[in-house]
């Protein structure tokens, strides 16, 4: 395992390459662990920091699962070995984008959209205009899930925590959007983030209009740091939710383009009734 000098790739998502290959070829075979962050490290010859963005990219798409104090193990059914990020990157290279989601708090959506949005910094990408729409939920509000595991109540520090978290993504995606805008770059762009009731219970990407990834969100028990010490919480964990894709190219009568057609819908009248900006 090293890296390629001439690879004009980031070193991080090189290693993301190369491990992916060894888990799509069985040389870590489903349920494994990998070796540890800095075993990586000294393998590759590159920063831990360079191992965590790796090992992100392989999260995203459904390869790994990161289980608090034991690791990182390949999942034990990888269903669908491409997964979101590919098609996200494929959708910008069209002259309008559109990408919607609805979920809890859009970090695989912030992690996904940066390498096409470098890609137009880069002038290797032109679309024409750029629409993002993040629907999240509103922290203000009490949450029947996610809960304490002790009594099944909500509790307002994990909310502010959560709130945290998807502030700092959705963000940093409005960001990124608005300043390709202000450098020239794109003539059309916007982003906009909206709060709507409490978490769902599943995540939502449209992309262009054309394609739909939905999942449901497992509900895990995990200890959280909240309030100077540990609280078992029972969460809804993103990171394990298996998307399934769908695409109105089936056709337009077919189950698969219908789900397109009626997610859109759905996303709409939510976000134009009781999506309420974020302030």
């Amino acid at each position: 395992m090293k890296l390629d000098l001439d690879d004009p790739r980031p070193p991080y998502l090189q290693v993301a390459a190369q491990l992916r290959a060894a888990i799509l070829t069985r040389k870590f075979v489903p349920g494994e662990k990998l070796p540890s962050g800095p075993e990586l490290a000294k393998r590759f010859g590159v920063a831990r920091q360079t191992i965590q963005q790796a090992i992100r990219e392989l999260r995203d798409e459904g390869l790994v699962v990161s289980r608090q104090g034991s690791g990182v193990f390949v999942r034990e059914r990888i269903a669908r070995p491409v997964g979101l990020r590919p098609h996200i990157e494929q959708a910008f290279k069209k002259p309008d984008v559109t990408i919607e989601f609805a979920g809890f708090s859009g970090e695989t959506l912030h992690g996904a959209i940066q390498e096409p949005l470098d890609s137009i910094r880069a002038g290797r990408l032109v679309p024409e205009s750029i629409t993002v729409r993040v629907l999240v939920p509103d922290a203000d509000r009490p949450w029947s899930l996610p809960c304490r595991v002790d009594n099944l109540e909500d509790e307002p520090l994990f909310r502010k925590r959560a709130e945290r978290i998807t502030s700092r993504h959705a963000q940093a995606i409005v960001d990124s959007v608005h300043e390709l805008r202000d450098l020239g770059l794109v003539a059309s762009a916007s982003a906009e983030v909206r709060m709507s009731g409490e978490p769902p219970r599943f995540k939502l990407y449209i992309i262009n209009g054309e394609e739909a990834f939905f999942g449901f969100y497992p509900v895990t028990e995990h200890t959280v740091a909240l309030g100077g010490g540990p609280l078992p919480m029972f969460d809804l964990m993103g990171k394990d939710a298996e998307l399934f894709h769908f695409a109105v190219s089936d056709g337009d009568d077919s189950t698969s383009g219908l789900f397109v057609q009626q997610s859109r819908a759905w996303f709409d009248s939510v976000w134009s009734t009781v999506g309420r900006p974020v302030s």
